[in-house]
């Protein structure tokens, strides 16, 4: 991942801030030129979101989400401002420690650790670890001895535009035994995590879960486990054409759905990663190709020099709904199939509900895609067909 740093300033429009910022990564990559794809942060806006969140997240202290992008200038910004983090995985740890963040602040969140990574957590500091499963607790106590761990409970009826589900996390039984299975190993069960769902438009959708997760906690302290940890993970939203509410008021709301169900919780977490850097980037494309697969096809194939695996793996079952800005956009549109550069036909971006794009779109033009600070880089494959792996720039 190549990265370079622009000093770069605009002339203060007299507009919201939150738009203020992104016409300045707009027009940063309209008057900027990239021969390849490239994501473009402003770290500013990194803070700015930080900032909103906090105010409505209050007595919850975030943890930020570090698969969702990296970058050291994001790391460095967030370590600055006091922030936690969730690391997936020994090099999101010393991505960490290496800017400065204290350890005390890092949680090894993944329920899935390999035994020497535990030991290196371990030693560097890091004393809160995730499991869902007997084995993980067999291995935390044998390279961790005496840490705090806390269960990954499974949601069920999540009302997200990404549900996660499935592959991590336990259900209730499970989790009041592995309770007591820390416990007897020597570690110190502190509490739950769960994950609403990555890009849960609205607070009132947490409700379901919530009352789901409060039911297992009350039973776990009647059961006479002394729980002072609710980790509520991430899914909070970005901008992807849906309506969304704005971050404090957002954050605000479900922490009162909390407080409604648990009470005065002593440590509450929140992990997020989209809703806090998804907005402050942005990626200047290049559109490839425009063609019609028969002189009767209703829809033209657009192809980009970017695709899923260069950066977009999140149009995967196309539940991520990205948007687009061309210099030609005052133009008439039309519905197209949106695809990537390589030579697998799994490369196709939207094709189920196809994108309306200017009719006139032809090989060469720019192609700017708003809102893709989260999950875009950190996807991006080392050299698959021969294409690099996107570029980051820091304004």
């Amino acid at each position: 991942m190549n990265a370079f740093v622009a000093d770069f300033a605009v002339a203060k429009p007299v507009t919201a801030p939150s738009v203020h910022r992104q016409l300045r990564l707009e027009t940063f990559l309209r008057t900027a030129r990239f021969d390849r794809p490239t994501l473009v942060l402003d770290i500013d806006q990194v803070e700015a979101q930080y900032h909103a969140l906090a105010a409505g997240l209050g007595n919850a202290h975030i943890h930020y989400a570090v698969k969702a992008n990296p970058a050291d200038a994001i790391l460095a910004r967030l370590v600055q401002l006091g922030s936690g983090f969730d690391a997936a995985s020994r090099a999101e740890i010393e991505m960490c420690l290496s800017h400065g963040a204290d350890p005390s602040r890092i949680s090894f969140g993944n329920t899935v650790k390999k035994a020497s990574d535990i030991a290196f957590a371990y030693g560097a500091g890091i004393t809160l670890f995730a499991a869902d499963a007997e084995e993980e607790l067999e291995k935390i106590a044998e390279h961790a001895p005496g840490v705090q761990v806390y269960i990954r409970l499974i949601v069920d009826a999540s009302e997200a535009d990404w549900p996660l589900s499935r592959k991590f996390g336990c259900a209730r039984d499970k989790a009041l035994a592995l309770l007591g299975y820390a416990r007897d190993l020597g570690l110190d069960p502190v509490g739950f995590s769960f994950h609403v769902g990555s890009q849960t438009r609205k607070a009132e959708m947490w409700t379901t879960t919530l009352d789901q997760i409060a039911g297992i906690w009350h039973m776990a302290r009647a059961q006479g486990f002394d729980l002072s940890l609710l980790n509520i993970g991430g899914g909070f939203p970005a901008f992807y054409g849906e309506e969304i509410e704005a971050a404090t008021p957002y954050a605000a709301r479900v922490m009162d759905l909390i407080r409604a169900r648990f009470g005065a919780v002593p440590r509450l977490m929140a992990e997020p990663g989209r809703g806090l850097v998804a907005a402050a980037g942005m990626i200047a494309a290049e559109v490839l190709l425009v063609s019609r697969k028969s002189d009767s096809d209703m829809h033209r194939w657009v192809y980009l020099d970017i695709g899923k695996f260069s950066g977009l793996a999140e149009t995967m079952d196309e539940a991520i709904r990205y948007q687009f800005i061309t210099d030609r956009d005052m133009e008439e549109t039309g519905p197209c199939i949106l695809a990537g550069p390589s030579c697998d036909s799994a490369d196709v971006l939207y094709e189920k509900r196809p994108v309306n794009l200017p009719l006139g779109l032809k090989s060469g033009d720019r192609f700017l895609i708003r809102n893709c600070g989260a999950y875009t880089s950190t996807y991006a494959s080392i050299g698959f067909n021969g294409f690099p792996p996107l570029d980051v720039v820091v304004i």
